[in-house]
């Protein structure tokens, strides 16, 4: 291959600080929080730059996810990385069960299982995930999710169990926990 002749690509994004974002959520029920955020009133996280996605529904139980899949997302084999379908379905799995906690409850993936179905690839345009909550206790909640394209065809589905805890702990820049901890949310 000759490298002097391939095309270099780049890609430049912003995201606004997710701290402030995060301390008005935790004196907002998830859904009022969700719906918000889908509304722009709140900025999304920066993860939803990074992968270019979006929230696109909100109602309580359920969400849908929207992204884009690029050419960005490619993994070695050209097609792309499955982390983005996962991403997907962690968003619409989790977001699903904070629809249905009261303000400053929090909660944590302790589970995710993913299914891949088929490759997503650039040309495979828009997906969307649905996420639906399946049981809500007072400490676990369950959901499943689904990614398809507008076509219909599935191309990933999971599930996710969280672990619902009585306050929603602090997190970003500054905090104590800023560089600890992966799954809260």
């Amino acid at each position: 291959m000759d490298r002097e002749n391939e095309a270099l690509r780049s890609r430049t994004y912003s995201w606004h600080d997710p701290a402030p974002t995060a301390r008005a959520g935790r004196g907002m029920s998830g859904l009022d929080y969700l719906r918000a955020m889908m509304r722009g009133d709140l900025p999304s996280p920066p993860i939803c730059a990074t992968l270019g996605t979006r929230l696109v529904e909100v109602e309580e139980g359920r969400v849908v996810w929207e992204g884009r899949p690029a050419e960005y997302l490619y993994n070695p084999i050209a097609t792309v990385h499955g982390g983005f379908a996962a991403a997907l379905i962690d968003s619409a799995v989790g977001c699903a069960i904070h629809t249905l906690l009261p303000a400053g409850v929090g909660y944590t993936t302790l589970e995710l299982k993913v299914n891949y179905v088929r490759p997503i690839a650039g040309d495979t345009g828009p997906v969307r995930c649905e996420g639906r909550v399946i049981h809500k206790g007072s400490r676990m909640a369950t959901a499943e999710g689904r990614v398809v394209a507008g076509d219909g065809r599935l191309y990933a589905h999971g599930s996710t169990t969280c672990m619902i805890f009585a306050s929603w702990p602090e997190r970003g820049p500054g905090s104590a926990s800023a560089s600890g901890g992966g799954g809260e949310r």
